[in-house]
This record gives C-alpha cells, structure tokens and sequence, in this order.
C-alpha cells in the first residue's frame, strides 16, 4: 500500500517530508529515484512522519537510502532530541538489538590459502563460533556479568582477548562510560550470560572477505586495507539480553509519556522526557546492553581467529589480525552538533539501523584516523559485496554524523521463502564459490542475497551526497550464517 504522506523531490538524491498532521519537524530521506519506490510502498515514509512528531526534536528525521519498516521508528531512521526543549529517549529509535554492529579485521593472510582450506575454514568457522537461535557456548571465564556490562569490551582484555589497540579502534572505546549493570534485569541476565560471544540467528552473520577493489587509497592504507587481502567481518549485537531490555522498558515508558502528557501517533513510539527516572533507567540499562555487545563482537571475532588458525595448520599468535573497526548502528548516544545555523547542542542521537559517520577532526574518533574521517563499514548480502567507507564533513553538516547501515530488506522472510528453497540458494553461492555455513535451512532462504537491495545502490546514494566515500570493496568468499 503506497504511503499517504506528502513526499517532494527535492533533488536527485533527497527527498523532503514536509510538516503535516503532527509532525514538529520535517523529515529528509536519501533516496535514488529507483530506490525511493520501494520507500514509499513499504511504509516506511510514515514513519519517519510518525517520528517527527515526537517532542523535543530537533533538525530533521533522517532516512537514510537503506531505510525499510520497523518498529516504531523505521529501520535506517536517524533523529536528535535536545534534553533542554522536552527532548525524549524512545526504545523504538535504537531497537531490540541493541548495538548490533559490524565488526571488521584485516587478516595478515594469503587468499590462496584461504581459497585452497576454504571448505575447511567454513567447517571450523561454524564448529567455533556458536550461531542460531538459542545457540550458545558459555565461556567459563566470563562468569563476571556484571563486569562485561559495565567495561564492554575492556572486560576481555585480561584475559588476552582484544589489545589496547584494537580496544581504540571500537566505538566509545569499546564501552559506553554511562552503563549501570544494577538496571539490566534478571531475565535479561538470563537470557544474556550464556550468549556472550554467539552470533544468532537472523541477519547476523560470520564473513570471510576478498578485498576486490580501492578507491580511496590514502584511506584504504590508513585503514590497513590492500586490493587481493582478506578480511573477517562480524555482524552480530546485544543478543537476548538487549532484547529484554528494550521489552522491559516499553511499559516504564509509556507510563512516563502518560504522566508528562506526551500523546504519541504510535504506541511503538513510547517515549520518556529525558532527564526522568524512566529514561535515566533506560539510557544506563542500554548502555549496559551496548557493552553487552561490544564484548559479544570481540569475543566472536577471537573465537573466529582461532578457529582460521586452526582449519589453516598453524596458531593463533601466528595470525596477524588488526582490527580496522567495530561500529554500532542500533543506538542513542549524547552528542554535540549543530542543530541550527551557527548553533551548537549537546542532543541525544538515536540512530536505528543507521551508522556513524563521522567527518574529520572529531575528537571522539581514535586519533590514527581523526584526520581521515571514521571508518564507515556497509554490509551487503551474502552473495554479493560489502563496502568500508570513510565519513565525510558532509555527514556533520545534515546527517548528525550518520551514514546507512547495510543494503536493507526488499522481501520480507515469507515472501522469501515463497520465492527459493535452501538447496537453490546454496547451489546458487556455491558457483560463485562462496562457502556457506548455516544454522538451518530457513536462515538461508530468508537471507538470500535476493531478499536485499544491491547495497551498491545504497552506498552510491550516500556517496554522491556527500555524507561517505567508498574506501574499499569487500567480496565473500566463506559465509557463517546464524
């Protein structure tokens, strides 16, 4: 069903939402003319409409070219809220997944030998590295939730997991200062504290990559990328204790929207007014989540090594492996920015399927790239490419600092699996000579590369627009499927 909200052109790559019905701001969504088709029949447009009328917002509600429906907010959707004009948290701006992110390595590995142990690789890779829905390996030496909640990613460090570097190349340095582990509640300790270090099920997923092509190469060898290497990523987040988390604060907030008298046009857009007991509970309990999921990706991706080293004959400390970057794209984070001309704010962002992207000189990147721009990474499907970016000033002056997430869905899973079966989905990955690995068969047809956009559209869109450049093109070669 198209979507009844007004929608105007206003060049070939934005399009304005302008204020109607209970909208506070206008809305801007990044869009090619084909892809904006898609935009407009899905909902999507309404909900950034929906957003808009929230209080306290400030700029315009962003959507970035990947954007599809989701919960409350939409699924690519990017909007601030200033603390001192009645500004808001709303679960449904970062989503259940909270920090679901990417995670991406450069391996010190020839790719003939990884083409030559593919088959190898892939059967250790899924053997290691716990993947499915309700799939787990508990680590004994993480028994110290509490720690993992509060210092993220840091918490693995004394145990040999993840180095000082690798911890400056992680969002907030591997941990949201602000977490407070006593707000995280028992069933999302319980859901959690076996999951550390799984992937999941979903579009979570385990890559081995080819860099295929350079564009920036300044940036690609800043970033210690080179044409012909390979590369891991990790696709994974917050796991079923970001999912309680969220689940548990939607009642809390809707009865703090009540008694402030906020009337939302959504119920999934169940907000509380910053600076309230609900949304200070909220903001610590996600942080904690955040963490969750920073320590969750290191883990992964260590487990991940290992396992490459094994399937390859030798050990571990033989596999050089830096980190290029772990970035988050389910989020609300206190940021400054210009919210008006020659007008500069400290804003919660809420960035919901959406990345950060930050230009150069900001002082929240690691220092090695403050003068480049934050790595920006874009997965795409699993039977096509990825892309690692680089954030551009342009992204600091219309977008919060915000880029697109990976190519977003076109087909919902019913309708993908009323279009292919598992074995032709397979077959299909195989004569491009991608190594699939899977949890069940409904993971691989719901995920097929047809489900998607062609992320190449997505990254062109926000290319062209000044937001992010392209640095590198990422190919698969071993797919891990949750």
């Amino acid at each position: 069903m198209k979507d009844p909200f007004r929608v105007e052109q206003v060049d070939e790559l934005r399009w304005r939402v302008p204020i109607q019905q209970k909208m506070k701001v206008e809305g801007l969504i990044y869009a090619s003319s084909t892809l904006i088709k898609d935009i407009l029949l899905d909902g999507s447009a309404g909900q950034v409409c929906n957003v808009a009328s929230l209080p306290g917002i400030v700029g315009k509600v962003l959507a970035m070219p990947d954007i599809h429906r989701g919960y409350g907010f939409p699924i690519g959707g990017v909007a601030a809220f200033d603390p001192d004009n009645g500004g808001v948290v709303s679960p449904g701006g970062i989503g259940f997944d909270i920090n679901c992110g990417v995670r991406l390595h450069a391996l010190d590995v020839e790719y003939e030998r990884v083409a030559e142990k593919r088959g190898a690789i892939a059967d250790m890779l899924q053997r290691h590295v716990p993947a499915g829905m309700g799939v787990t390996r508990r680590d004994v030496r993480l028994d110290d939730l509490d720690a993992i909640l509060a210092g993220g990613a840091r918490a693995l460090a004394e145990y040999g997991i993840g180095s000082e570097e690798d911890l400056a190349h992680i969002e907030d340095g591997g941990a949201l200062e602000s977490a407070d582990p006593a707000h995280v509640g028992r069933r999302a300790r319980e859901r959690g504290h076996d999951q550390i270090g799984s992937l999941g099920s979903g579009n979570h997923f385990l890559e081995i990559d080819r860099v295929t092509e350079i564009y920036d190469r300044e940036a690609a060898e800043l970033f210690g990328l080179r044409e012909g290497a390979i590369t891991m990523l990790v696709h994974s987040g917050s796991r079923g204790l970001g999912h309680q988390v969220c689940e548990e604060a939607t009642p809390a907030m809707i009865r703090a929207a009540k008694k402030a008298g906020i009337e939302v046009v959504d119920r999934q857009l169940a907000c509380a007014p910053l600076g309230t007991d609900a949304a200070n509970e909220y903001l610590a309990a996600m942080a904690a989540a955040a963490n969750f999921a920073y320590a969750n990706r290191a883990l992964l991706a260590h487990r991940a090594i290992e396992a490459i080293a094994e399937a390859l004959g030798t050990r571990r400390k033989f596999i050089n492996a830096p980190l290029v970057y772990d970035v988050c794209h389910n989020i609300a984070k206190w940021e400054e920015h210009e919210v008006a001309p020659g007008v500069r704010k400290r804003v919660l962002v809420h960035r919901k399927g959406a990345t950060r992207a930050f230009g150069p000189g900001r002082v929240e990147l690691p220092e090695r790239y403050r003068a480049m721009g934050q790595p920006v990474i874009i997965p795409g499907d699993m039977g096509r490419y990825s892309y690692v970016l680089c954030g551009m000033e342009g992204s600091m002056l219309e977008t919060f600092g915000s880029a697109c997430h990976g190519a977003g869905r076109v087909l919902s899973r019913a309708e993908a699996k009323n279009r292919a079966t598992g074995s032709s989905v397979v077959k299909a990955l195989n004569e491009k000579g991608i190594a699939l690995r899977a949890s069940s068969v409904n993971a691989v047809v719901e995920e097929m590369p047809e489900a998607y956009k062609d992320v190449a559209d997505v990254v062109s869109v926000v290319e062209r627009a000044g937001i992010a450049r392209r640095v590198a093109k990422l190919e698969p070669m071993i797919v891990v499927k949750g």
